[in-house]
């Protein structure tokens, strides 16, 4: 089934399967931090749609991915002049808070100096930043809030997204909040690093987490679904342009996801203890960054999240004890 310069496939990913029109003529893309949970998603999503990826990494890329070290300028230049990307989907950075206050200039030249580099030589660029660039007292937040960032993260991204105007204008800033998804390892995401939390059950300790600071858990999949639709629209409509939220709906504590992942199993949650006072920690954390996320829904480029228990039971199951549990019509 296809149309004149189009073809429909079928899209298989955990608990979903989409048909799906791709575009022969091949658009390029090129995806940094592609060996990271958000930017292997992107780059699945935009092949899955047609587009020709180029994605880079550094520790983990060959032989799948390009090495490039993103922190240095030369290299990052001779590898737009060589691929000549249509679009940049920025995913590489240094996302830890508490890794940045120990190790700062390292990371601001990832968060800061690498995006000013990729942003000079960009057709259309799409930067990801963070809901940390609000200090979490008055959500939800608009996109033309006033940012006022409480940690170095948080204002290494906002760096990041001046740089990302300064020097492309046209430039798509993408606010995005905590994120879980396919992960390699369940220790890749702050979300799905709970479940080793609720897996102490069958070791009979109780396990305290946060119930203080507010989240909202956004599944990186679907966050690489709006990515593609503002690459698509973006390259046809110079409106689209500037700072956009994207976020999950379900606001959560860490102790509440916790417990919803032991109830998607159905696995005892009585040893997880909620924690009511904020914990210490080397980098500060806003209370609750709400994104307002209406410009995209406006537009027509959201996509509805599924509900978090669905969604983190299709990243989490392979790390279960027996992984026979979930039966699918494809068995």
């Amino acid at each position: 089934m296809s149309h004149a310069g189009a073809e429909m496939r079928i899209v298989f990913s955990p608990g979903r399967v989409q048909l799906v029109q791709v575009c022969l003529v091949h658009v390029r893309v090129l995806v940094t931090g592609a060996t990271g949970l958000l930017g292997r998603a992107v780059c699945k999503e935009f092949q899955n749609n047609g587009w020709n990826v180029i994605g880079t990494g550094y520790r983990r890329a060959q032989p799948r991915f390009l090495r490039c070290d993103m922190t240095d300028e030369d290299a990052v230049k001779r590898l737009l002049h060589e691929h000549k990307p249509d679009v940049i989907v920025h995913c590489a950075a240094e996302r830890r808070p508490d890794v940045m206050e120990r190790h700062t200039e390292a990371a601001v030249h990832l968060n800061v100096h690498a995006t000013g580099t990729l942003a000079k030589e960009a057709a259309f660029f799409i930067y990801i930043s963070t809901d940390y660039v609000f200090d979490g007292r008055s959500p939800p937040y608009g996109e033309d809030d006033c940012p006022n960032p409480v940690n170095l993260y948080g204002r290494s991204k906002l760096e990041g997204e001046r740089e990302s105007l300064r020097h492309c204008p046209g430039a798509v800033i993408l606010r995005v909040p905590v994120l879980f998804g396919e992960v390699e390892s369940v220790a890749e995401s702050a979300v799905t690093a709970l479940w080793l939390k609720v897996e102490e059950a069958a070791e009979d300790h109780c396990s305290a987490l946060d119930h203080c600071l507010q989240r909202f858990p956004t599944d990186a999949r679907d966050v690489a679904t709006v990515c593609r639709k503002l690459a698509e629209r973006g390259r046809q409509d110079p409106s689209i342009r500037g700072i956009f939220h994207f976020s999950g709906k379900e606001q959560m504590t860490k102790y509440e996801m916790a417990v919803a992942m032991a109830q998607a199993f159905n696995l005892p949650s009585n040893h997880l203890v909620p924690l009511t006072e904020q914990p210490a920690a080397a980098a500060a954390r806003p209370i609750n960054s709400q994104l307002n996320c209406s410009r995209l829904e406006l537009l027509n480029l959201s996509v509805e999240p599924q509900p978090f228990s669905t969604a983190i039971a299709d990243c989490l199951w392979p790390f279960t004890a027996d992984k026979r549990w979930r039966q699918t019509v494809f068995h």
